[in-house]
């Protein structure tokens, strides 16, 4: 199983784009800091992680301000066939902050 769901902060964000075929491509990246627990100890962690939407929640993302909390629901996927390191496509959107605290925007299909 591929499923992932990071809350964060959205701290980068390209301008949007379109593919050859029209869908609509949006890339950032969000920061997360938590408190877990790890064999009994409580640690601090903290990372960053690259994130691409598409269709519809490119535009959601695109519409979330820059340092606005985020929860991202998605799949982890390489980068590219050259590159492993590992990008979060998000299938679900949920501002946690701001005027559209609570909305939650689904990948259709």
């Amino acid at each position: 199983m591929n499923c992932i769901t990071l809350s964060g902060k959205l701290v980068e964000r390209k301008a949007l784009r379109y593919t050859p075929a029209g869908v609509a491509v949006s890339e950032g990246w969000l920061q997360h800091s938590s408190s877990q627990i790890e064999s009994g100890v409580e640690r601090l962690v903290e990372v960053e992680i690259a994130v691409v939407a598409l269709g519809e929640n490119a535009r959601w993302l695109q519409a979330a301000p820059l340092g606005g909390a985020v929860k991202l629901t998605g799949f982890l996927a390489a980068k590219s066939r050259n590159s492993k390191a590992p990008v979060l496509h998000v299938n679900t959107l949920e501002f946690l902050e701001g005027n559209e605290n609570g909305s939650i925007l689904q990948e259709e299909g």
